[in-house]
């Protein structure tokens, strides 16, 4: 669109006649010996700023030849004087393409003039070499015969956005002029101030040629705005004219921060330094220009120059731009010089007929591709530094922070995109990039002030901060409004109101602000949490001071402090009875399961004691019953250690030393689990789990107006008919009193301070259970990008820390709490019984032990009673039925069923074959033993 637009205008230039006056008493004569290379100045040499570059171009022309007298070209300039329109830049720039056939375009002036100027010399192939011209719209990688002999506008947002970091301003009011120079810069400060956490929150557009009332209406437009901080992107000519109306508003005083960018600095025109008296205060960034020793030579001859030409004008200083035009100059002359060619040193399309403009008749400079190659190629160290076009523009290596003090621009640090602010400018050292007040010299402000302005206010309209506060029925420890009886009039009190009167006293300032409830016309509660804060983007109020949760819903409308009061979401539920004054409580320490595990392990135990003592101890002997008995007996008399039983053999004692040591570990675990049951209190709850209330569709309750309802609907996903909202403590006690089948609920959901509040209330009857849901406190809430946000959440971290305030408000409200008996002195698992698996390791040990022993013990006897090869019958000799026969001796040996004998005795039949003690001979003898008998022999055979 741009370009068609370009294309019409210049096309318009066909019909358009004009005079051209060509100025020459600025320009060195012409050498008729030398080879001229005409090339267009296209500047308005009629202003100060004109002057100034018309004698940098004089000099650098003369300077550049008389140091080379060898060289066989010359720079023909053609000077133009057009008038500060487009239309005429572009007009005389087709001019000296037609008639004089230029390579080459020393300008224009503007930047909205090389706009259109660029788009002819892409056409005829002619560089378009501006040392002016700075606004970023305007690129050398767009248009390829477009060079910038000096830095781009852009290139100082960074220092820009640093400055406002640096005194933690969050907001900016941009003020420019509404030009193509004061255009372009926007979008660039936009994205710079974003990257420090700042933006821009109204623009002031000035019209270039405005008039002095139209300016001082919108000064008292922006008196009007809370924003104190104003960056100015001018030209000097209406940025004297609108700090003198400043000035005169009262808004160079107090309070007030103004910004500029290099447009309204000396260095870029000396014109301004006539208006400083008027900018007394103001903070601005320009290029940094080392102070070289060819400059200050330049600027001696310069001056002296400068006084021949104009004796009856006040010498004014030397600007960059006549620096880069001195530098712009001797690099053209350097690359025509390397460029010329005698056979290309015409346009390939002359024109038809001269002196009449014909945009169609363009030609195209057969020297203007080489001339531009030879430009960009160009290193050298010019007056303002390092002069490298190698793409296409110049770039600063730093720029200077600059303070107006008593009309003088005092610099104050520097800045440089590597290491960010700093006092002393040291391109070597390698430091971290820093953004901080302290890193520059202390600045005057306007007011003739060393604090730095914070950056807002409140509009001198007199408006006072409206703040919404809620209307609670319930919980008002946190927010409570009273009225007096008599007047009407409310009073307000609660721990959310002193926080936020504490955090006023924090302030450095005071804020004037009166308070709107957030309630209906019966003095109820308007609506939800979530309502009143959308008060806020409504603009019916400016801020809200209660018990609201920081939550990422309402950030996306509001902007929260930082929170004054830590929060989560957790559950209440009733407790049961306490567990002690139940009469089976003796069995509670060990769970079912491991009560029958332990009386498996002590009958199993028993049974390998007596099979392991059976054969040779008489104490484990007798009758069935009694057999029986000493099995029960002596494994469960090891509980108290009372077995008098002695005991004969090895593995079994093995067997016991395992044993004792679990019985040991049994009695003192059920021992401590007792005693910590009778003594502790248990306070069970009567739901644990989230997803139990869920799945049995349980009512459960929240408080009403409060966020915790979206949460159990959306995150928790209950049936939002379970859902009911109660307002205060006494609600919640009736209901959990219920439960959920008789009217009430089954639990209650709320924030961890109001369940605080609750428990203290009602202490031992509910409790929390489950997890804590997160949530991020209770804050104060503003309106998004709120400059008072910042300096709230400031105070609120200074009231927190203070442990005396803290103590004060916390004391006046929540003093009943601590007057309640700790919770966390009671057991609140729903399940304390010892199980099985905690003695896993015992049983296993043991049993293995027991194992082992038996299959030893079994062993031991098939190796004591395995029969003899010579068997009493033949057919009995082979191996199972050796087995058979000692397994059946086993057996017998081992029964429980014994032979009375008289007087109650019992009489034990042992067969003993003799053939390990005789080698040729083997007997039979049976041998009878009654109770506390020896051994008697009844039988004896020779075989």
């Amino acid at each position: 669109m741009e370009g068609q637009t370009c294309s019409l205008i210049l096309a318009l230039l066909c019909f358009l006649h004009r005079a051209s006056s060509i100025e020459t008493s600025g320009v060195p004569e012409e050498n008729p010996a030398k080879e001229m290379i005409p090339v267009g100045l296209v500047f308005g040499m009629n202003s100060p700023m004109g002057k100034v570059v018309e004698s940098c171009i004089s000099m650098a022309h003369s300077e550049f030849y008389g140091a080379h007298p060898d060289y066989r070209t010359r720079l023909s300039l053609l000077v133009r004087n057009p008038n500060d329109n487009a239309v005429d830049a572009a007009s005389t720039v087709l001019d000296l393409m037609e008639n004089e056939e230029v390579h080459a375009i020393l300008g224009p002036k503007w930047s909205s003039q090389a706009k259109f100027v660029i788009n002819l010399g892409e056409k005829a192939q002619v560089p378009i070499i501006s040392f002016s011209a700075t606004s970023p719209s305007l690129s050398p990688t767009q248009s390829h015969y477009f060079v910038r002999t000096a830095y781009d506008d852009s290139s100082q947002v960074g220092a820009l956005a640093a400055v406002v970091q640096a005194y933690g301003w969050r907001e900016i009011t941009l003020v420019y002029e509404d030009t193509e120079y004061g255009n372009g810069l926007v979008p660039y400060l936009v994205d710079a101030f974003q990257e420090v956490d700042a933006r821009i929150s109204y623009r002031s557009v000035i019209p270039l040629f405005t008039e002095d009332i139209d300016i001082v209406k919108e000064l008292n437009n922006l008196l009007t705005r809370q924003t104190r901080v104003f960056l100015v992107h001018m030209t000097a000519g209406i940025g004297s004219r609108f700090f003198a109306l400043a000035r005169d508003a009262g808004m160079m005083s107090e309070e007030f921060a103004w910004i500029v960018t290099d447009g309204l600095s000396s260095l870029l025109d000396p014109f301004i330094s006539k208006s400083l008296d008027s900018m007394e205060g103001v903070l601005g960034v320009r290029p940094h220009v080392p102070l070289s020793e060819s400059r200050r030579n330049f600027e001696e001859r310069w001056r002296k120059l400068y006084a021949e030409r104009n004796p009856h004008d006040e010498i004014a200083d030397l600007s960059l731009f006549g620096l880069w035009a001195y530098d712009t100059v001797t690099a053209l002359a350097l690359a025509g010089e390397m460029a010329w060619d005698p056979a290309k040193s015409r346009y390939l399309k002359p024109n038809t007929s001269r002196n009449k403009l014909n945009f169609s008749s363009i030609g195209i400079s057969e020297m203007g591709p080489k001339l531009l190659d030879k430009i960009l190629s160009i290193k050298s160290q010019g007056l303002t530094g390092e002069f490298n076009l190698s793409s296409g523009a110049l770039h600063p290596i730093a720029f200077e922070i600059f303070n107006v003090v008593r009309q003088n621009e005092e610099t104050i640090g520097y800045w440089t995109s590597a290491r960010g602010l700093s006092p002393e400018l040291n391109l070597s050292t390698k430091v971290v990039y820093t953004a901080s007040a302290n890193d520059l010299k202390l600045p005057t402000w306007p007011g003739d002030t060393l604090k730095p302005p914070r950056g807002w206010v409140m509009p001198i309209s007199g408006k006072k901060l409206r703040i919404g506060v809620p209307k609670k029925d319930g919980f008002d420890e946190f927010f409570k409004i009273e009225w007096d009886p008599h007047t009407g009039v409310p009073s307000y009190s609660g721990f959310a109101h002193d926080m936020f009167m504490a955090v006023l006293d924090a302030l450095p300032f005071a804020i004037p602000y009166k308070y709107i409830p957030y309630m209906n016309e019966s003095r109820q509660s308007a609506g939800t949490y979530d309502d009143m804060l959308f008060e806020i983007k409504l603009q019916k109020v400016d801020a809200v001071v209660g018990d609201t949760t920081i939550t990422a819903n309402r950030s996306s409308y509001v902007d929260f402090t930082l929170p004054y009061l830590e929060s989560g979401v957790a559950m209440v539920v009733a407790i049961k009875d306490d567990e002690r004054r139940n009469m089976w409580i003796f069995l509670k320490p060990l769970s079912w399961n491991l009560w029958l595990t332990i009386c498996v392990a002590f009958i199993s135990t028993g049974f390998v004691v007596w099979l392991l003592e059976h054969r040779t101890n008489e104490e484990f002997r007798g009758r069935r019953r009694q057999q029986l008995s000493m099995i029960f007996w002596f494994s469960f008399s090891t509980l108290v250690f009372a077995h008098r039983e002695k005991i004969g053999n090895n593995l079994t004692r093995l067997v016991l030393i395992v044993w004792v040591f679990v019985v040991l570990i049994l009695t003192q675990s059920y021992t401590a689990n007792l005693a910590s049951l009778l003594t502790v209190q248990r306070m069970t709850p009567e739901f644990v789990d989230v997803q139990d209330l869920i799945r049995n569709r349980h009512f459960v309750g929240y408080q009403k107006g409060s966020f915790v309802r979206g949460l159990l609907a959306g995150q928790l996903k209950f049936d939002e008919s379970r859902l009911i909202p109660y307002g205060s403590p006494e609600e919640y006690h009736e209901a959990l009193s219920k439960g959920s089948e008789n009217g009430g609920v089954a639990a209650i959901f709320d924030e961890l301070p109001s369940i605080k509040h609750f428990l203290a209330k009602y202490c031992n009857k509910y409790k929390t259970v489950g997890p804590t849901y997160k949530a991020d406190g209770f804050a104060f809430a503003f309106p998004l990008r709120s400059p008072l946000v910042s300096y709230i959440s400031r105070a609120i971290l200074k009231v927190t820390q203070d442990k005396a305030i803290m103590d004060g408000i916390e004391g006046k409200y929540f003093r009943g709490q601590n007057s309640c008996p700790e919770q966390g002195a009671a057991i609140f698992s729903d399940n304390l019984s010892l199980s099985v698996y905690s003695f896993g390791g015992l049983f296993i040990i043991t049993g293995v032990v027991s194992v082992f022993s038996v299959l030893i013990y079994v062993v031991l006897f098939f190796q004591s009673n395995w029969p003899s090869s010579r068997a009493i019958r033949p057919c009995d000799r082979s191996l199972r039925s050796k087995f058979s026969e000692t397994t059946n001796n086993f057996i017998r040996e081992h029964r429980l069923l014994g032979c009375p004998w008289k007087n109650g005795s019992k009489m034990a039949l042992t067969s003993q074959f003799r053939s390990m003690e005789a080698s040729t001979n083997s007997d039979i003898r049976v041998t009878a033993r009654g109770h506390n008998e020896r051994e008697r022999p009844l039988l004896s055979m020779h075989v």
